[in-house]
């Protein structure tokens, strides 16, 4: 079985799982969208949908955003991680969004890379989720199955992103990287993967190309 093969096999699992796989970031609009991948960085979708609620009842928008304190703004996202970092990259990208874009979030990957705390992965989503503009986003979940199920050797999320992106149809990459992300937490979990009880593993040959250890460390 070719890795085309392999794709469109571990595709039609996701859509008996997964078939229509929500956005797992509470969001109301493209700004606070970035906010929320932005605070999502080594911290749980879970926890920043708990801390996000206050935050967007406060500022939903760049410039009701630069009203907010650091001090308390780094307050309301402590819970998340890194808040003195994150509350930085917030205030900073809120005012480049005012002085360069009008207040809106840019539609291009290097305007959106451009911003403070934006990087590649978050820019992925922003674009494919706000723009419908191609992107398949990688973060460590996609990053750990992609090497389990030998679609991609990649040592890097970016060289794991090219090899995705040669298996998978385009028009499948927004929802196909969603189902990934909700399949890898469910049944191809970092820490006890037992691949012979996993609904993908467990169908792909040879076992020994699965391992328990390499990106487990990294998990969110």
């Amino acid at each position: 079985m070719n890795k085309k093969e392999k794709a469109a096999k571990i595709q039609k699992i996701l859509d008996d799982f997964f078939p229509n796989p929500p956005i797992p970031l509470h969001h109301t609009n493209c700004y606070t969208l970035l906010i929320a991948v932005l605070l999502s960085a080594q911290c749980t979708d879970a926890r920043v949908n708990l801390v996000t609620p206050q935050l967007f009842a406060l500022a939903d928008n760049p410039k009701d955003m630069l009203k907010i304190s650091q001090p308390k703004l780094e307050g309301l996202i402590r819970t998340c991680g890194l808040a003195p970092r994150k509350s930085r990259a917030i205030l900073a990208l809120s005012r480049q969004l005012l002085e360069k874009h009008a207040g809106n979030v840019p539609n291009t990957f290097e305007e959106l890379e451009a911003l403070d705390g934006v990087g590649h992965k978050t820019a992925s989503v922003v674009m494919i989720h706000c723009f419908n503009q191609p992107a398949f986003p990688v973060d460590t979940h996609i990053h750990r199955c992609a090497q389990r199920w030998g679609l991609s050797s990649g040592k890097s999320v970016t060289q794991t992103e090219a090899d995705l992106k040669k298996v998978f149809p385009q028009e499948s990459w927004e929802k196909l990287h969603l189902q990934i992300i909700y399949f890898a937490r469910t049944y191809c979990t970092a820490r006890s993967h037992n691949p012979k009880q996993c609904p993908i593993c467990s169908v792909l040959t040879p076992f020994k190309n699965f391992h328990h250890k390499g990106t487990e460390n990294t998990e969110k």
